[in-house]
């Protein structure tokens, strides 16, 4: 098994190591330390050697923070972990907070006091983020100091896992689609017009999809921590840890970029002295800043300059995602079928199920990884919204309960990940009529023709407008974005209340996945991947439209379906999409599969 049902952690661990933090802090002077959950790489998903906020305070998601001051702490999460951070958090010692409304800032302001001194990693927390955290502390007269030597680590000390060292291996061009040297002479480009003599790279995600390399530090993502810098003329020089190069890597590099290990890299950020250098304040730590400064190099901030190409896909990567969907949704109806019929007479616990559908897509030959750990919620666990198994919390499926399963794989060709929710035995009526609000939101999503320069933003209002007519909501974005052999969550393009100023283009693959949790009974979420591609022109349109090729092909449970509250066009639409799934599906599966498929996306 890939994945495991263990807990790393628990509610002891705040109270066995806030006091080593603090002995630690007291030691450096400290009044407090700001604790974030990204690392030296802004990663959402963490090496266990990084994963500092859960040795801190027990919490293992992908979004939070902590502050630890000597006499008190607060821990903040966002709308998505409200549950799991009372699961996994000692109240007690930490009081928990909103990590948006408010956030760290609001708490500095009103938990600090004169003359406190607080501790922050510099190579942690990017700039912009530290600028308002530093603003909110001198309301009250504290200071936020840079620390060279982290007190979280040192009080960690022996038992912090070694760092991932995880072979950096050749990503070849039949799935990426263009060679290394045609992107870096690209991009190089592209930082010349913004400026700049080179650019410094440190997002894992930017590293893989730059250099055509793969790797395996981060869980579930096949992506190397490195750095790089990146000169306008495509010239590159790339910073890894020695252990992680494999043998053919100097030769897939080529002459043009130069091997080193993260030892050199601020002696190479020294020589920087006298150029204009892009750093992205969104991707790269406040530290990058301060060494580029001291060294004499003048900061253009601006976006990762290979964040938007690499959102892009070219024309291989989109049809390797289409082949990675169509071999995906086999499996995952062979899952969906097994649920339908045995899962039935029989519920199965979260575990059984999630192990039942991870041997699914084994049974492809083409299974690199998970691209997350599967979330299986039956029944009240579907209302936590990333709520992961394990031994202690696993909940057998009970007739008349709702099952949510969402997951996705790592293929070489792409990256999936979708959400089904199945109904065990028959549902209640307020259970088919807030699935039916989530698929009409979907269906929205999905069927919709913008023009070009429309955000994400402008569309999240699409999925949540049947809802809202409701009085219902989630607390969760619409749309992330996601990568091609790379992360399952990708920028700079996504779908969310939230402004975002990054226009949708083609080639760009998003979710779309709105869904409605009722804490204490059940949680719903319908996700499909979509790409965005040019929509086929309108009769009597004045301006040419884009729109969503729907990737994901998989059967949505029409049982949970009030066909009465779906307008004729939205029900022409879902047999629409039911009847691709038949046709490219029906043939991969075997026969009494197949059969049940045709029955489950007849026409509604």
């Amino acid at each position: 098994m890939r994945q495991t049902f263990d807990e790393t952690t628990d509610r002891s661990f705040g109270p066995r190591h806030v006091p080593l933090i603090r002995e630690a802090m007291a030691q450096q002077g400290l009044d407090g330390f700001l604790v974030p959950h990204e690392d030296e790489h802004q990663n959402e998903y963490l090496p266990a050697a990084n994963d500092r906020l859960a040795w801190a305070t027990g919490f293992t998601g992908s979004a939070g923070a902590a502050v630890i001051l000597r006499d008190k702490a607060a821990v903040f999460v966002d709308g998505r972990y409200t549950l799991q951070v009372r699961d996994q958090v000692d109240a007690q010692l930490f009081e928990i907070r909103d990590l948006v409304e408010g956030g760290v800032p609001a708490y500095l302001e009103t938990a600090t006091a004169r003359g406190q001194r607080i501790g922050y990693d510099p190579r942690l927390h990017s700039p912009d983020a530290l600028a308002r955290l530093k603003e909110a502390a001198a309301k009250t007269g504290a200071a936020l100091v840079a620390v060279n030597d982290n007190p979280l680590d040192r009080a960690w000390g022996q038992a912090r896992p070694a760092q991932p060292t995880a072979p950096v291996v050749p990503h070849p061009a039949e799935f990426s689609g263009e060679d290394s040297n045609a992107k870096r002479a690209r991009v190089g480009k592209a930082v010349a017009a913004r400026g700049g003599d080179a650019a410094v790279l440190t997002a894992p995600s930017t590293i893989a999809w730059l250099f055509n390399v793969r790797g395996g530090d981060v869980i579930r993502s096949p992506l190397p921590l490195g750095q790089a810098i990146l000169n306008k003329d495509g010239a590159a020089r790339l910073f890894l840890d020695p252990a992680k190069v494999t043998p053919d890597l100097r030769g897939w590099l080529g002459n043009q970029v130069r091997l080193e290990t993260p030892d050199d890299l601020p002696a190479a950020l020294a020589e920087l002295k006298g150029q204009s250098v892009v750093v992205d304040p969104a991707q790269s730590s406040a530290w990058y800043f301060d060494t580029l400064a001291e060294a004499g190099a003048t900061v253009i901030r601006a976006e990762d300059p290979c964040a938007l190409p690499r959102a892009c896909k070219n024309a291989v990567e989109i049809q390797g995602s289409r082949n990675a969907h169509i071999r995906d949704g086999a499996a995952l109806t062979r899952f969906l079928h097994w649920v339908a019929t045995e899962g039935q007479v029989n519920p199965p616990d979260e575990i059984t199920a999630v192990t039942k559908l991870e041997s699914f897509r084994e049974a492809t030959g083409a299974l690199k990884d998970l691209s997350f750990d599967t979330i299986a919620g039956a029944a009240s666990n579907g209302a936590i919204v990333h709520y992961r198994p394990t031994e202690r919390l696993n909940k057998r499926a009970e007739t008349g309960s709702l099952l949510l399963i969402d997951s996705g794989a790592q293929y070489l060709d792409g990256t999936t990940d979708v959400t089904r929710t199945v109904a065990i035995g028959e549902p209640a009526a307020e259970m088919r009529q807030r699935f039916t609000l989530v698929l009409k939101g979907h269906l929205a999503l999905a069927g919709i023709r913008f023009p070009a320069g429309t955000t994400g933003s402008a569309l999240d209002i699409l999925a949540r407008h049947a809802l809202w007519m409701h009085g219902l909501d989630y607390d969760h974005g619409t749309g992330h974005g996601v990568g091609s052999y790379l992360g399952v969550h990708e920028g700079p393009q996504r779908i969310a209340k939230a402004p975002n100023a990054v226009a949708l283009r083609p080639g760009m693959i998003l979710s779309n996945e709105p869904g409605y949790y009722k804490e204490g009974g059940y949680g719903i979420r319908i996700e499909n991947l979509q790409v965005v591609t040019e929509a086929a022109q309108i009769p009597g349109g004045e301006r040419p439209m884009l729109g969503f090729e729907t990737l994901t092909l998989a059967p949505i449970d029409r049982r949970l379906i009030d066909r009465d509250l779906l307008s004729a066009d939205e029900r022409a639409q879902l047999d629409a999409y039911h009847a691709k799934v038949r046709d490219v599906i029906g043939p991969l599966v075997e026969p009494e599969v197949r059969s049940w498929l045709l029955d489950v996306t007849a026409a509604i």
